[in-house]
């Protein structure tokens, strides 16, 4: 089992107060990071069926036999182990963080203090924090990330969203603001998967949050005109997007999706924004077929 520490109870008026001197600070000009590679040719995209809008939309094929059938050793359970590179537990941490909403777990793998950047996953709806720690399912997904982000210095984190309603938000905007805290100089992305979006939207339209965070990875979810304005208010900047989604989301429909990327980008066409659609792919695909050292190069590097 995985190293255990907690957070020491520390004044949390004295704490809060912190985060929200932070939170009213200009954005921080924090330096660029790159990801080595890792595992790239089993990870990689295949060939676009199309490349739009200068690259910024990708059309990428996606195929259940080849993707879940020939990647799994057990279809959408057991990723074959080729895909897997453990990491040593010394790296991994069960922490419990106090917020006036109340304790909020997490898990990180890393060291948050020293890291050249921070990927800080939400889980979507009936998840927790174990589901972006698994390293067998989603095809191995989150095992690279965890990979990528410590061999290039940096940390990955993931939180229990419980509901994923505005408590939920407040408590892991807490966490989000004791991130930055502990760290000035490293990148911060929030990755938010399914319903998890609704959360990491609800936390980027506040100020305290919106500033500590350099890029939004939205897998599966759902975005709108109203919480982009209201991000770009809060952050007073151009926050990098990605969106990721199937063609057969039954969640959320890609038109919708499709038409909020298309209306960022044709009101301020330099817009920091990119999108992967995933040609028959469905709610859960983004979050198995993400490249993301792709992703987080791009989004890292501006």
């Amino acid at each position: 089992m995985e190293a255990r520490s907690h957070m020491a109870a520390r004044g949390l008026g004295l704490l809060m107060g912190g985060f929200l001197a932070l939170g009213m600070g200009p954005a921080f000009a924090r330096a660029p990071v790159t990801l080595p590679p890792f595992k790239d040719a089993l990870f990689s995209y295949p060939e676009p069926t199309a490349v739009l809008e200068g690259g910024a939309l990708k059309d990428v094929p996606y195929s259940e036999a080849r993707d879940i059938d020939q990647r799994d050793e057990i279809p959408e359970r057991r990723v074959r182990g080729t895909y897997v590179e453990h990491l040593s537990s010394a790296l991994v941490a069960e922490e419990t963080l106090p917020t006036p909403d109340g304790p909020l777990q997490w898990t990180r793998v890393g060291n948050i203090q020293t890291a050249k950047a921070i990927v800080l996953f939400v889980h979507g709806r009936n998840g927790d924090r174990r589901l972006g720690m698994n390293d067998w399912t989603f095809g191995g997904n989150f095992n690279r990330l965890k990979n990528l982000m410590t061999r290039a210095g940096g940390a990955y984190v993931t939180v229990d969203g419980g509901r994923l309603g505005a408590e939920d938000a407040g408590r892991v905007g807490v966490l989000v603001r004791s991130l930055r805290a502990q760290n000035e100089n490293g990148r911060i992305v929030l990755a938010c998967g399914s319903m998890g979006g609704e959360l990491c939207w609800t936390m980027l339209a506040g100020k305290p949050v919106a500033s500590a965070i350099d890029g939004l990875v939205l897998l599966g979810a759902n975005s709108d005109r109203s919480r982009f304005d209201a991000t770009r208010k809060a952050s007073g900047r151009d926050l990098p997007i990605f969106l990721a989604h199937g063609t057969r989301d039954k969640v959320y429909a890609l038109e919708r999706q499709r038409a909020f990327f298309e209306g960022v980008r044709a009101r301020q066409p330099a817009y920091p924004i990119r999108m992967v659609v995933f040609d028959d792919g469905n709610h859960g695909t983004p979050i198995r077929m993400v490249d993301w050292r792709e992703t987080l190069n791009w989004m890292l590097a501006r």
